[in-house]
This record gives C-alpha cells, structure tokens and sequence, in this order.
C-alpha cells in the first residue's frame, strides 16, 4: 500500500533539496505516517488504520466513528 493516510488522504509531497550553492535536486517529502489499531465500539471489534499525526489529532477531536464514517463518504477508505 502507498503512504496515504486513511482519514486525511495526505500523501507525499515532491520538492527541492537546496545546497548553499543554490543547486537544486529533487526529494520526496514522506507522510508522518503510523499503523494504530483503534476500538469500535458499535462493532465490537478492532480496526487497523494508517493514519498521519494529523489524522491522530483528528480522530482524538471527532472520534473514530465519525473519522472513519467522513473517510468513507471522501472515498479514502473503500472498507474496514
């Protein structure tokens, strides 16, 4: 699977490193990117997502119902 976090869609960003010289080199920009099992409580069972240190702040503001339900209707997540 690529790095694409599940309930914010961040991927990584292409950019420049720039030297003192102002040589340019393109580099990659990765996600901050972590594998957390999260509990659903309606379901009764646990979740594996991939989510960034954004989507974490996310789903600690909504919840992990509402996250995962507004994922789904984005269409960043096809099923769980």
């Amino acid at each position: 699977m690529s790095q694409v976090c599940q309930i914010t869609g961040k991927r990584a960003m292409v950019g420049n490193n720039v030297s003192h010289s102002k040589r340019r080199v393109k580099r990659k920009f990765n996600v901050n990117l972590f594998r957390k099992k999260f509990y659903l409580p309606n379901e009764n069972r646990w979740v594996v997502l991939t989510v960034s240190a954004h989507g974490l702040r996310t789903i600690n503001k909504k919840g992990v119902v509402a996250a995962i339900q507004e994922a789904k209707e984005k269409g960043l997540i096809e099923k769980i």
